[in-house]
């Protein structure tokens, strides 16, 4: 936990910028009856009733002090998915950068391992020179600041049915363009310090 905070207390540096990332599920729902717009007296309805069309899966990177996000939608959240996800990082998002800090949780597939089995152990050497992988602790993926951007995408962008995928990638689209032309940034207010005087507390009272 300590690394962490240290690491978002950093200055920003665009040679080696702070990225977090997260992956978020969505299922489609197609409508069996036409939603009934609100009008005078009667706000909108919507049927209980809908057909499920599949899962996306939605892979999100953040750059919190930067103000910058993308998401990638897949059909699928795979080892090899992760793995082409993470050179796309490299070689598309920040071609320029000397190293990218990135923070992430512990799933299994979140490894350096990974990109040795999809890529062979040239190229993830490649990718792995320019990426350092920063893994949040057991039980405490809030400290991934990716989970914050992930809630408002699910707030202003996911909180509805829709029914295809071109229409999630079309939602999804419109929403980090919004988001990155406001340079939306992430205010982190958890430091070391407050967590070294909650452990402090604690170890008072035990």
């Amino acid at each position: 936990m300590f690394h962490l905070l240290d690491l978002y207390a950093q200055p920003y540096d665009p040679q080696h910028p702070q990225v977090c990332f997260d992956e978020k599920s969505k299922e489609l729902h197609g409508e069996v009856h036409p939603p009934q717009p609100a009008e005078a007296g009667r706000s909108a309805r919507e049927d209980y009733e809908y057909h499920r069309n599949g899962t996306r899966n939605l892979f999100l990177f953040v750059e919190p002090q930067a103000g910058f996000r993308q998401v990638l939608v897949t059909r699928r959240r795979t080892k090899l998915d992760f793995a082409h996800v993470i050179r796309y990082l490299v070689d598309e998002l920040y071609p320029a950068a000397e190293w990218i800090d990135l923070v992430l949780d512990g799933l299994n597939t979140h490894r350096e391992e990974t990109l040795i089995e999809i890529f062979g152990k040239a190229e993830a050497d490649r990718i792995l020179s320019r990426v350092r992988f920063h893994h949040t602790p057991p039980h405490a993926s809030w400290l991934n600041m990716a989970e914050i951007e992930i809630g408002v995408l699910e707030a202003q962008c996911l909180d509805r049915r829709l029914p295809e995928e071109v229409i999630l990638y079309r939602e999804v689209v419109l929403w980090e363009s919004r988001r990155n032309d406001q340079k939306a940034t992430i205010h982190w207010t958890f430091t070391r310090q407050k967590a070294e005087k909650i452990f402090c507390e604690h170890q008072s009272y035990s």
